[in-house]
């Protein structure tokens, strides 16, 4: 186990050698290769997916389900889709029908997906979801699967990534293989960055950002929020010092750099409970928008937001917000753990027809340039227009609402116009920098703990819009966030984390 820990950075850096992250998750919700042989394979993907690996001619394509996350579908949204599965019939008789969950109602609809049985093929999910999905029954056990039915998008994802999908030791999903480590960024529009002399060198803690964010107020006026939020995630990457073990519930982790691999309630830590006081001060100086904790989707030109990011994402940014310019300045991280491998992972359903035909799919996403910018950008001519093949592509437009990291590897994905030509070798670079989490490589089986689980996690849905935002007082708040959890299992699970942990690196 621990030989396996060990090499699991080695693994995420690997990784990187073939495939480039690009866009994560931001605070609105809008805004997360090894050799030679590796990149080979993701040229010949294009091929991949020709005409003699079609389905035998039954005289129906079918059409996949595919749920993912995203923004409001623009009216080119099916002209768009359309084009893909003409694309798609033609290379692997197999054709796509994307149902968007908005950033906001994406929690809530997926979980209604998969307590209620509705059918469906393919399912973005993540690391706050993914383990107590797996232990539902909800995704199909695709270990032997993916191998035999696509043996291209197996080669082309290291072997250590797949492993780092794994519960109980096999394969429920095909991870989205770009930055496998995470990078915190905070980002301010230019503007305010010039008019009110904000020196973001000097900005390393949250207590830093409360000088300029009160300037930006001051001058702006009372309907001006310099830190807007939305439900969804609340202030971006407020945990991140805290290895979740996959479990996805914030109140419970293990410090990053602790070596002892103590399993603590992080809400009871003095400096996050100084963070959420801070949070809650700016809420009620106007800093963050008072409809924060209800806001499902996040306003345009936004002056200051937290995002998960890499080199260049502000190329993307500035368009889909429409800001001329934006100043993105790291302040945590790069560091691996398991959870940012399962940052972002696509699974079939156990009940799926079409669970070979999914994983061609997936195949051929993550190996056909075309069809990847088509995910990524939309339609061609409209969204988006070639500038260098599948290499190059200028974006026309700010409305293709479907989120890149969610789809599929970005090593075969085009830089976009405007961000730096060697994007992707950026992004390596950051992988090959980055730390570990002294828990690197475990994962939570939850398997004996689901009623736990899952009445943990619906307390802390509770009142985890109003704490993130800051619309709550943590100091009357958290203790009661605390006897609830406790009332649903949170010792329970405490324990069993703790013997888990100390028997893996034993």
């Amino acid at each position: 186990m621990k030989k396996t820990m060990k090499h699991l950075l080695v693994l995420s850096t690997a990784a990187l050698l073939t495939t480039a992250l690009a866009g994560c998750g931001s605070s609105s919700n809008n805004s997360n290769t090894s050799n030679n042989a590796a990149t080979t394979n993701v040229a010949a993907g294009t091929n991949t997916g020709s005409n003699a690996n079609k389905p035998a001619d039954s005289g129906e394509v079918p059409t996949l389900v595919w749920w993912t996350i995203g923004g409001q579908t623009p009216a080119n949204f099916d002209k768009a889709i359309a084009a893909m599965n003409e694309y798609t019939a033609e290379k692997i008789g197999v054709k796509i029908d994307i149902k968007v969950a908005s950033w906001g109602d994406w929690d809530t609809k997926i979980n209604t997906i998969v307590n209620t049985g509705e059918p469906f093929d393919i399912m973005f999910t993540n690391n706050g979801k993914y383990n107590q999905q797996v232990n539902m029954g909800a995704f199909a056990d695709i270990t032997d699967l993916v191998q035999s039915e696509s043996p291209d998008l197996y080669k082309l994802i290291p072997q250590k990534v797949w492993d780092g999908t794994k519960v109980g030791g096999k394969i429920y999903s095909v991870p989205t293989y770009k930055d496998s480590s995470l990078s915190q960024y905070w980002v301010f529009d230019d503007t305010y960055v010039q008019k009110y002399k904000i020196d973001t060198a000097s900005i390393k803690t949250l207590a830093d950002l409360d000088k300029p964010l009160h300037d930006m107020k001051a001058g702006e006026g009372k309907s001006f929020y310099p830190m807007p939020l939305t439900q969804g995630d609340g202030f971006n990457g407020f945990f991140n010092g805290y290895d979740d073990m996959t479990l996805g519930l914030p109140p419970i982790g293990v410090k990053v750099d602790d070596a002892s691999r103590k399993v603590v309630s992080v809400l009871e830590n003095p400096d996050v409970m100084n963070d959420l006081k801070l949070l809650h001060k700016w809420y009620q100086d106007g800093i963050i928008n008072p409809d924060a904790p209800t806001k499902t989707e996040a306003d345009k030109a936004r002056p200051f937001f937290a995002a998960q990011a890499f080199p260049g994402a502000e190329a993307s940014w500035q368009i889909n917000e429409g800001v001329a310019k934006y100043d993105m300045f790291p302040i945590f991280g790069p560091i691996y753990t398991t959870s940012t491998i399962q940052g972002s992972l696509n699974a079939i359903s156990a009940n799926s027809k079409y669970k070979n035909e999914a994983l061609k799919y997936l195949q051929l996403v993550n190996t056909d340039p075309k069809l990847r910018n088509m995910l990524a950008f939309g339609e061609l001519g409209a969204d988006y227009n070639s500038v260098d093949g599948e290499k190059v592509i200028e974006r026309t437009s700010d409305t293709w609402p479907l989120a890149a990291y969610t789809q599929g590897t970005f090593f075969d994905l085009a830089v976009t116009k405007g961000a730096p030509v060697d994007q992707w070798d950026q992004v390596r670079k950051l992988n090959d920098q980055a730390t570990s989490s002294t828990n690197l490589g475990f994962a939570l089986d939850i398997s004996k703990l689901g009623t736990e689980v899952a009445n943990t996690k619906a307390v802390w849905d509770k009142y985890r819009y109003e704490l993130m935002t800051g619309a709550s007082d943590p100091e009357k708040t958290v203790p009661k966030i605390l006897s609830e959890l406790k009332a649903a299992g949170l010792d329970t699970i405490m324990t069993a984390a703790q013997e888990q942990i100390d028997n893996y690196f034993k």
